[in-house]
């Protein structure tokens, strides 16, 4: 994780997210687990677009507006062995809200 109160704002905000959807979330710097029902969700906090990882059935990136284009355009391109979404967050959201954020994820690939 790349230090700075941004980066962890990031994280923090990442955690916020899925914890209102109803997950259990692991407290860990970096990556971390979100876990509900049958489903583990491998969650990376990032602010640039990072090498795509490798390993996992479900992944979601959090990542601001700015960068969110760009990591969409790096997944379909690198076509990982996962289901993976995008979490667009906004990058400077109004007090006392969750901030808002857009829910990116892969065209359905009907063949798969």
């Amino acid at each position: 994780m790349v230090s700075g109160s941004t980066t962890e704002n990031l994280h923090e905000r990442a955690k916020t997210i899925f914890r209102g959807l109803g997950y259990d979330v692991t407290d860990a710097p970096g990556e971390f687990r979100a876990e509900r029902d049958w489903k583990t969700v491998h969650v990376n906090p990032t602010r640039n677009v990072p090498e795509t990882p490798t390993g996992g059935d479900l992944r979601c990136f959090v990542t601001p507006e700015g960068t969110a284009d760009s990591l969409r355009e790096k997944l379909l391109s690198d076509k990982p062995d996962y289901d993976w979404a995008i979490v667009s967050v906004d990058e400077n959201p109004a007090a006392g809200t969750d901030g808002g954020y857009d829910v990116i994820h892969p065209p359905q690939d009907p063949l798969r």
